[in-house]
């Protein structure tokens, strides 16, 4: 099985994104996942849409995320309603 990214939006010094590290690590190899951290302030498009709400995770849809705070268990039962 390939593993395919979990999108971690976040940006520089973001210290929830810290928080939240914690809560994903442990899925990612349970979800063939590997974390691709991708920094909203790079675009502006992804400034406006996750500017107050990172940090925010996703398998690549930007209509279709999960934004903090989230619990480990939470983020299980997002990922297992969109993964085989």
């Amino acid at each position: 099985m390939s593993e395919r990214p979990l999108v971690f939006y976040t940006t520089l010094g973001c210290s929830l994104c810290e928080k939240a590290k914690p809560e994903i690590w442990p899925l990612l190899e349970k979800f063939g996942l590997f974390l691709q951290p991708v920094d909203i302030a790079d675009d502006e498009e992804l400034t406006r849409l996750f500017g107050w709400s990172i940090p925010v995770v996703g398998l690549g849809e930007v209509e279709d995320v999960l934004c903090w705070p989230f619990t480990s268990s939470e983020l299980e039962s997002w990922l297992q309603a969109r993964l085989p």
